[in-house]
């Protein structure tokens, strides 16, 4: 038989893929695809055929799936309303067939030590994956899309010589992927938690999370209806408790029945059932690229989100929404091809960031299991971060102030305007204008740009204003421009800005950090090359061990013992001069790979001395440097510790480490701990995103029961009030925002309708305390629309 393009079909094309070589060369694309193959019959690969066909009736599209067309796995399917929208506009036909099997409801229960929490307004809507599958050949046939059932794709190479397009729908464990590994260069990462995917005979009347804690460890039920008569439960537990409980040794029906006895209340003491279901660790998919050539991938086969977010076939069917609408808009398959990478990417990157707070926070979960009821649910509800205190008082305004109470806010009072206490300091709210280097002092002696900067911020409403890294040493400036506290004439600097800052804004309180640039100082101010040497005028550094930050950099000389010496008293001298200026609040910054930081990383410290080697030899001379401080700091006002929680980098500071250097600082006298990330190493590779480092405080707070400051990509006053009201961080730090707006506290009061103590607008600005009318924005039009 021959193709359009006049190529012979290879024997055994219908059999196991075969993978392309290195040097193998996709062919030209082309501008318009009249031939589609498409590897895979899931949901997202059935969808991109029936809107491809419907979208030009003269294509011809070919699906291979290898199994029976009654064969699936797993049991329900969440849609979101903005999903099922999209179908909607796209295929009204598909939409109308969705709409009469779909399942709908609003609530979400979780259950914990016997107490049910109940949380509506959240709208969801399942349906089985088989009917789905149903509702979808039914329309590829109609369409006139070629399902070719229990056969095995031809390998990429050939299709992609045969047919216009290929969209690779092959899953998780796509071969399309794999014979293109050195294109798509995909990352795949597994998780801590088993899960086995298993299904009930009655529908529960909500979405339900339900926590069991037994002699093995903590297990999680997740379960929805999908039908009148049944419901998906997944269980999940961690490896170890996975392999305490014996699971590993038992068959797929001992399973079954061990989960249903597990959970028997959730399930009314009925039975469970599975599909060939079979224990497995979670599997995050990442491709660097989404095509090659005239191949391309879809669904699973280019990413995947975890279950406990919602659905990858939902992601798969937006997949196909997308690449369907840049095939009609762009003018030539190759940019249609980057045109659908570039709108999806940023999507799915978006959706796998919250899944992945998701997933990892029922990995720790046993960390919050003595959490009050509420806050505990609360803290669920809002794990992925998706879901905020803002809309879920908007789903339902009566759980919201349950939880809101039982924290202790007054009434109308947001969570970030709730007071808390340090020591003999009681912050009104908790908003922290985090360190921000200026590198605008001159000699160390901050001027009246400091004034402004900080008396603005003190001005705008947070509770607490922090100072950038003041120095204790002139050989411990990070550039010319740092300032410091190592003179008297500093010192009367600083206490005119305290002063200033305690007349002008009274309530608000200002606090000091201390620090020490180590092997990364001596460098040009930020804007003239952010950690390259200077030109001219270079001080020699001093650090842990003699390696230098980059290869460019300064090498510094080890610090020896008398050294070690002269800087615990420098900082000794610090803080009496911050005393005596009047500052609230000290701060030891032992983070970022500045010098104190740099004794606690094994990746900058390699001393074989009493100041090297073990965590617990590592942590010496920074709580040395802690002890001194203390000593001469008064009694009553608060030491916190900022630290690194993690370097981003193999064989650097990890979690766990971070837990136990916070243990340390808090059994020495720390009042908090100021939980940053990274910056320790040149090759860090930081997993950015909202909120990103806010996680390595949650754990802190929780695994050592101490207060945190959490710090990273805060941006907005929900996302404050919800990781205060879910009990993940005690203060919100935030830096950037209040470079974008000085009086960001004042207008998260303004726009939330705040009025009250844990905020006051100075008297000559009061006239500025409702927020401006603005104009009309419009919502953006459907992504797909074709007619009936």
């Amino acid at each position: 038989m021959l193709s359009a393009k006049g190529t012979a079909t290879p024997s055994g094309a219908r059999g196991t893929a075969r993978p392309a070589t290195d040097d193998s060369q996709p062919p030209a694309v082309i501008s318009h695809p009249l031939r589609v193959a498409i590897i895979g019959g899931g949901p997202g690969g059935l969808y991109a055929a029936a809107l491809l066909k419907r979208l030009d009736p003269t294509r011809e599209v070919t699906v291979w799936e290898r199994n029976a067309p009654d064969d699936t796995f797993g049991f329900g399917v969440v849609l979101s309303d903005e999903t099922l929208g999209g179908i909607e506009h796209a295929d009204p036909v598909v939409y109308a067939a969705l709409q009469e099997h779909f399942t709908r409801w609003d609530d979400i229960d979780i259950v914990h030590r016997s107490t049910r929490q109940t949380s509506g307004g959240h709208g969801f809507a399942a349906l089985g994956r088989k009917r789905l599958l149903e509702i979808l050949h039914a329309r590829c046939r109609e369409l006139g899309v070629e399902l070719r059932f229990r056969t095995e794709a031809p390998y990429p190479a050939w299709l992609a010589e045969t047919y216009d397009l290929v969209i690779a729908a092959d899953g998780v464990h796509s071969t399309t992927r794999e014979a293109y590994t050195h294109v798509f260069r995909p990352h795949v990462a597994e998780h801590h938690c088993r899960y086995i995917w298993l299904a009930a005979d009655f529908a529960l009347t909500s979405f339900r999370f339900e926590i069991a804690e037994t002699e093995h460890g903590v297990m999680q039920l997740h379960g929805y209806p999908y039908a009148a008569d049944a419901s998906t439960v997944i269980v999940e537990m961690r490896e170890e408790v996975w392999e305490r409980a014996g699971f590993a040794e038992l068959d797929e029906q001992e399973s079954v029945e061990r989960c249903a006895k597990i959970f028997a209340e959730a399930l009314r003491g009925r039975p469970l059932k599975s599909n060939k279901s079979a224990w497995t660790t979670f599997r995050t998919v990442v491709n660097e690229r989404w095509s090659h050539g005239n191949i391309v991938l879809l669904g699973d086969a280019a990413h995947t989100a975890h279950f406990s977010i919602g659905s990858g076939t939902k992601l798969a069917v937006e997949d196909a929404l997308a690449l369907a609408a840049c095939l009609e808009e762009q003018a030539s398959l190759e940019r249609a091809l980057a045109a659908y990478e570039d709108e999806r990417k940023p999507v799915v990157a978006s959706t796998q960031r919250a899944a992945r707070a998701s997933l990892e926070w029922f990995e720790n979960l046993g960390l919050y299991l003595d959490q009050p009821p509420r806050q505990f649910a609360f803290n669920l509800l809002t794990r992925s971060r998706r879901v905020t205190h803002d809309n879920l008082r908007l789903r339902d305004a009566g759980f919201t102030e349950a939880v809101e109470r039982d924290f202790g806010c007054p009434p109308g009072t947001p969570p970030m305007f709730t007071p808390f206490r340090l020591r003999g300091l009681t912050l009104r709210n908790r908003v922290v204008v985090s360190p921000m280097d200026m590198y605008s002092a001159t000699d160390g002696v901050p001027g009246d740009f400091h004034l402004v900067h900080l008396g603005a911020r003190a001005l705008g409403g947070a509770g607490l204003v922090m100072t950038e890294m003041v120095c204790v040493s002139p050989e411990g400036r990070i550039t010319p421009g740092c300032a410091g506290l190592y003179s008297g004439r500093q010192a009367d600097a600083w206490r005119r800005i305290v002063r200033f800052v305690h007349t002008q804004a009274p309530g608000t309180a200002i606090g000091v950090q201390l620090g020490h640039s180590g092997r990364k100082g001596s460098t040009k101010l930020m804007w003239e090359g952010i950690d390259e040497p200077l030109d001219d005028g270079n001080w020699p550094l001093v650090a842990p061990s003699p390696l230098p930050y980059k290869q460019y950099s300064q090498t510094p000389r080890e610090l020896g013992r008398a050294q070690l010496t002269d800087i615990r008293e420098q900082f000794t001298a610090a803080a009496w001069r911050a005393a005596r200026a009047g500052f609230d609040l000290l701060e030891l910054h032992c983070a970022h790979g500045y010098l104190l930081s740099g004794f606690l990383s094994p990746l900058t410290n390699r001393r074989t001395d009493a100041y090297g080697g073990s965590l617990e030899k590592r942590l010496r001379f920074p709580l040395e440097v802690f002890d001194a401080v203390r000593a001469v700091w008064p009694e009553e006002r608060p030491m916190t510790v900022r630290i690194s929680a993690t370097d981003w980098a193999e064989g650097g500071t990890t979690g766990e480490d971070a837990v136990e250097i916070a243990r340390a600082f808090a059994a020495h006298g720390a009042d908090a701990i100021d939980v940053s990330t990274g910056q320790v190493v040149a090759d860090e590779q930081p997993e950015f995103g909202r909120s990103y480092q806010t996680p390595y405080a949650d754990r802190i707070r929780h695994s050592a029961g101490l207060p945190v400051i959490a710090v990273g990509a805060i941006s907005s006053w929900d996302d404050v009030n919800s990781l205060i009201l879910a009990g993940r961080t005690d203060l919100c730090a935030l830096a950037r925002p209040h470079l974008y707006d000085p009086h960001w506290t004042l207008h998260a009061a303004a726009e939330q309708g705040y009025d009250g103590p844990g905020v006051v607008w100075p008297a000559p600005y009061r006239a500025g305390s409702r927020r401006p009318q603005t104009g009309r924005t419009d919502a953006p039009k459907p992504r797909l629309t074709l007619s009936g």
